[in-house]
């Protein structure tokens, strides 16, 4: 079952059950994944890869809005995007551990002889993509910086 069949399954399943704030994060992923497939150039379907993308992209956003209205006082919402974040993560890939971004980096960092900081940039880049959806992009960057100084 692809991502969008099983959203729109979810989203039955929340209506049927009057679960109202279940419906906009599940709304907000299906229309993404809409605006994808009609996009210019776009053959009708997307891909996992993309699919991944526009769900990583939904939690991020929901994460910094989070944050920002933590900073700012409103507690109410922020918990509505923070429960929003935790609807987008049920269909997010696991994410790893501290220790285990350090040693698959440190697989990469051997795997592509980086030496030093002037080989970040390959590191970040085969990182980067084997690590996409699984780890927050920051802390990729920051394992790397800290495995090469």
């Amino acid at each position: 079952m692809s991502l969008k069949q099983k959203i729109e399954e979810d989203i039955k399943a929340a209506m049927l059950a009057k679960k109202k704030e279940e419906l906009t994060p599940l709304r907000a992923i299906k229309s993404a994944i809409l605006v994808a497939e009609t996009e210019k150039g776009a053959d009708g379907s997307v891909s996992e890869e993309t699919e991944l993308k526009l769900l990583t992209k939904a939690a991020k956003q929901r994460k910094e809005s989070a944050d920002i209205f933590n900073k700012n006082g409103r507690t109410e919402l922020a918990e509505k995007e923070m429960f929003e974040y935790e609807v987008i993560s049920r269909y997010l890939p696991k994410q790893m551990t501290d220790a285990e971004i350090s040693e698959a980096i440190s697989a990469i960092i051997a795997e592509v002889g980086a030496t030093g900081m002037q080989d970040m940039g390959k590191v970040m880049g085969k990182a980067s993509k084997s690590l996409a959806g699984k780890a927050d992009g920051k802390k990729i960057a920051d394992t790397v910086k800290s495995l090469l100084a």
